[in-house]
């Protein structure tokens, strides 16, 4: 199983970036084969054929298990994650990725948001989208016991997705 994490915050080394890392690592149980950090990226995501940018995308489709995840602004998903996503073709481009929707936000009025706003775009790419989406306060996300909870609940099913 290739496990990747792909974080959509701004700021290079987030706490969303720290948070989705971990988020991989409790699922399943190993540290992530690739974790792609879009601020590092920059203004090469503008451009349509950089190299890095096609390296990451690529690395994103040959993924068993990607987990994308994105702070909260203004109850939905990062530009800069939907900048990236957007250079995907198509509704098959993330056909047989399972895509674990990760949210990491400061209210907890914005739950719903790795739901009601990322899944769809991810399913629109073609991802599986089995798993519920998380979302974590920001203040709390290393000792939420609902991240265990979630791990405990998906890892197996996360394997039998994967072929693990």
């Amino acid at each position: 199983m290739s496990v990747s994490v792909l974080v959509g915050n701004p700021r290079p080394g987030s706490r969303t970036l720290a948070a989705a890392t971990l988020v991989a690592q409790r699922i399943t149980g190993a540290e992530p084969d690739h974790v792609i950090d879009l601020a590092e990226l920059g203004p090469a995501l503008l451009g349509g054929d950089d190299p890095a940018v096609a390296g990451a995308r690529a690395t994103i489709q040959s993924s068993s298990l990607v987990v994308v995840g994105s702070p909260t602004f203004k109850a939905t998903y990062s530009g800069l994650l939907k900048l990236f996503l957007d250079q995907f073709p198509g509704n098959t481009a993330l056909a047989g990725v399972v895509a674990l929707p990760f949210m990491l936000g400061g209210n907890p009025a914005h739950a719903l948001a790795p739901e009601t706003a990322l899944r769809p775009l991810l399913s629109e790419l073609g991802a599986v989208c089995a798993l519920p989406g998380l979302y974590l306060l920001d203040t709390a996300y290393t000792t939420d016991p609902a991240l265990d909870a979630y791990a405990q609940r998906w890892s197996e099913v996360v394997k039998r997705l994967t072929g693990q």
